[in-house]
């Protein structure tokens, strides 16, 4: 029976040639799906199939967990990939997130074009992670929860056994005499999925028997009103997203009475286009109000996991936090490319006929610098000194990227900012200073 599904189910969504990845944990769930694989390749020759093991390092049994996993894809004629991962633990981010974020990075790096990524989630799975997303409040994307198929780096994603349940995964193991990997993280119930699996599920299940069905059909319809609203708001996304992927507030109407709702949705479906994790309710709002409703010469900024959303020139961008790089100090020698910290790329100052700067005298060290305050000068071809903040103002440089402008010094005095303009008193014909930049 559980076989009959997943070759249905795969009939469907793929074709008999197709090349799978399948994630193997090791638990049950994966070792069912594995052997049920080895079936099908058993029937179709002309499909192929990988399994991938991911090594998280977080239990004193992971190694013997691996060997386990090789020794059952070896029986079942699948290959076998190990990989290994580092969490980086401590961080705010929760274990399960970092191991589960982690775990698709590797299984990313395995998928071809084409190529179908295998997990084996089922309807109790599908339950808890409804639940999972009532708990934290999640719209009708959160609450569509895991799609069957959808697409996966330059692939798809499928979970052939997600309408099935727990009880016909666990049968399908008894009588093949399957054997499989505990996890003694699974039970610990200080995890809410965990709790959700041995404490409420069951309830639920023997109160309401069909409560598994009725959770995947609100899941799906839920589904389909994500889909739609994506439909109306496409052409719209698409007229307020520039080439750089920032958004034009201006496409929000906030101007206009009752545009909230949809101004929020836009912006949801802006950060879900440029790859963001979604910020919760409380940190949208925030958006909505400390960033797209400022003034336009604020400077706004809101934050959440690794990402910020700020404002300038009335559009809204996505940046990751910088590193702090105001203090450094980089030596430049003339004719020889620097290395400028942060990964911003390099820096030369080469001997040129038609350059824009004079040479540097002897008594005149070359450095690079990135501390804009205070400083105050002339630009060539401009009348009187203006403040660096104002000149960068004028020249459409965002705030959070002016402390990562190479500023050229000869001694003490500012000679030039990379990119945008030589200062008078140092203009010259002898030297031409490039910057090969290297981020956005």
């Amino acid at each position: 029976m559980l076989y009959a599904n997943l070759e249905a189910n795969l009939a469907t969504l793929t074709t008999p040639s197709a090349r799978f990845v399948l994630a193997l944990s090791g638990g049950m769930d994966s070792r069912v799906l594995l052997h049920l694989m080895g079936r099908y390749l058993e029937r179709y020759p002309e499909a192929s199939c990988k399994a991938v093991h991911v090594h998280h390092g977080l239990s004193a049994n992971a190694d013997d967990w691996a060997a386990l996993c090789a020794r059952w894809a070896a029986e079942a004629g699948v290959d076998f990939v190990l990989e290994k991962v580092t969490l980086a633990l401590g961080k705010r981010t929760s274990v399960e997130q970092q191991a589960r974020d982690a775990r698709y990075t590797a299984l990313r790096a395995h998928i071809q074009l084409g190529d179908v990524l295998l997990t084996a989630q089922h309807a109790d799975d599908q339950l808890e992670t409804v639940l999972l997303a009532l708990k934290r409040g999640s719209g009708p994307a959160g609450l569509s929860a895991m799609p069957q198929c959808t697409a996966f780096a330059t692939g798809w994603h499928v979970r052939p056994l997600l309408d099935q349940p727990r009880t016909a995964i666990e049968q399908y193991a008894s009588e093949h005499r399957l054997d499989w990997v505990e996890d003694e993280s699974n039970s610990d119930e200080r995890y809410d999925r965990n709790f959700l699996r041995h404490q409420v599920t069951p309830l639920l299940n023997t109160r309401w028997p069909g409560i598994r069905k009725a959770v995947t059909r609100s899941a799906a319809l839920c589904a389909e009103q994500e889909a739609l609203l994506q439909e109306l708001l496409a052409e719209q996304l698409g007229q307020a997203m520039s080439a750089d992927q920032s958004l034009d507030i201006a496409c929000l109407h906030p101007e206009k009475p009752g545009s909230e709702r949809r101004g929020k949705a836009l912006l949801r479906h802006w950060l879900a286009a440029v790859g963001v994790k979604m910020p919760s309710q409380a940190q949208l709002e925030q958006v909505w109000h400390s960033v797209v409703l400022a003034q336009p010469d604020a400077n706004p900024k809101v934050g959440w996991g690794e990402v910020e959303v700020r404002r300038f020139r009335q559009c809204l961008h996505v940046i990751q936090p910088y590193e702090d790089i105001s203090d450094a100090v980089v030596a430049l020698q003339l004719n020889q490319a620097c290395r400028l910290p942060a990964a911003i790329g390099s820096l030369s100052l080469s001997e040129s006929g038609a350059g824009q700067l004079r040479l540097p005298r002897a008594d005149e060290p070359v450095t690079v610098r990135f501390e804009p305050a205070g400083l105050e000068v002339q630009p060539v071809g401009r009348v009187g000194k203006r403040k660096l903040k104002k000149l960068f103002q004028e020249y459409g440089v965002p705030s959070w990227l002016r402390r990562r402008t190479p500023l050229l010094f000869y001694g003490e005095q500012l000679v030039a900012v990379a990119g945008l303009f030589v200062v008078e008193a140092f203009a010259g014909k002898e030297c031409e200073l490039t910057w090969h930049y290297e981020q956005e």
